[in-house]
């Protein structure tokens, strides 16, 4: 009973998935259709991402990127530049997950390195890092799961994404680094910081480099999902088995259950079609509302099975993931580190980390309500 209630602690949103599923099914009993909920390019774009950044994560790339910029940093400021940019600009390409599970811990060293106690100065730092890897990964179709899957069922190419994205990037990118100027600033003594290379290899480094080019090319449509998917599994097998054992499979299965569920409510009629009508005109609004429950990546998959208005979509679910700490589960990353390493810091941590969301909640909204008015 323990273990069952400890991985439910652990796995909520993937729980809700398959509750939301199994559920569904008596109103609609599994037959042949149950198949065509399923997008499969979506999953095999997420597996193979998974992959390929678990990959690089396991040389520790990134780690020793992050320690190469460090060595010209001289005070605090740029310390806080430094460290909140690599979330923000590495989660355009990595994932928002993944510059958090690479970068906040990379963040602890650092400050244990230089001796500093200010512990607000660490709270803030690393709640600006869960908003930059939350804000800047919204800018790219592979910055977060939902972004993968809007882009993967709508018929946008890379520039319209982009376009549809970069004022709310740009926006983010303003608010970051006006917040990083007004913080108070102190000199430091060089940070040496320590980065065991003993992992690296450059082999590995181009392998995933090629993989991570031809992923760009699938999610572009120039080449077929399914022959990207082999040539990953096929590097895995013969070059780095051991990744397999990182692949966050749980995620997959969760979009596996919500798609059963909104296949399934789709095909009640009455559900489906006042469902529809309540998300058409405000899918911004209650994209953003229904994050703030459930997450945006359930809820991308959930309101995309009643509008087909993608770039509202887009731009709800991604400034959804500001707000609660699960608005965007990636937040929990950034306050697990937290509360293992500093517990007495999660009440502090939790306040600023709201009082931080909402302010960039609030900006982007009022872009959104800008941008919507001269359309």
């Amino acid at each position: 009973m323990r273990k069952t209630i400890d991985f439910i602690k652990k796995e909520t949103i993937l729980c809700i998935a398959i509750l939301l599923g199994l559920m569904s099914m008596l109103l609609v009993h599994p037959d042949r259709e149950y198949i065509t909920y399923i997008n499969t390019d979506t999953l095999i774009l997420l597996f193979c991402l998974m992959a390929i950044m678990a990959g690089l994560d396991s040389i520790g790339i990134f780690s020793m990127a992050g320690a190469h910029l460090l060595k010209r940093v001289h005070t605090t400021r740029a310390l806080e530049i430094v460290l909140v940019m690599l979330c923000f600009f590495t989660s355009m390409a990595i994932t928002n997950d993944i510059a958090l599970i690479t970068f906040v811990p990379f963040t602890l060293q650092v400050f244990k390195m230089t001796g500093m106690k200010d512990y607000k100065r660490l709270i803030g730092i690393v709640v600006l890092q869960t908003a930059a890897a939350n804000l800047g990964s919204m800018l790219t179709p592979v910055g977060n799961p939902q972004n993968i899957y809007l882009y993967s069922i709508s018929s946008m190419d890379l520039s319209e994404f982009i376009a549809v994205t970069l004022p709310y990037g740009a926006l983010s990118f303003l608010l970051l680094v006006i917040i990083i100027v007004f913080n108070k600033k102190e000199s430091i003594s060089n940070i040496e910081v320590y980065c065991d290379c003993s992992a690296f290899s450059a082999k590995k480094a181009l392998l995933y480099a090629l993989l991570f080019v031809l992923s760009l090319l699938t999610l572009s449509r120039i080449i077929p999902y399914l022959l990207l998917l082999a040539a990953v599994t096929v590097a895995l097998l013969l070059f780095d088995r051991k990744i397999f054992r990182n692949i966050d499979y749980t995620l997959l299965l969760t979009f596996v259950g919500f798609f059963v569920f909104t296949g399934n409510i789709g095909r009640v009629e009455c559900i489906n079609s006042f469902i529809a009508k309540a998300v058409n005109g405000s899918e911004v609004i209650i994209s953003v509302l229904l994050s703030q429950i459930i997450s945006n990546v359930p809820a991308a998959l959930l309101l995309s099975g009643f509008t087909e208005k993608w770039r509202l979509l887009i731009v709800g679910t991604n400034i959804g993931g500001l707000g609660t700490l699960i608005a965007s589960m990636a937040s929990l990353i950034s306050y697990k580190y937290i509360a293992r390493n500093y517990p007495k810091l999660r009440l502090k941590y939790l306040g600023y980390f709201t009082l931080v969301n909402i302010i960039f909640l609030i900006a982007l909204m009022n872009l959104y309500y800008i941008v919507l008015r001269r359309a």
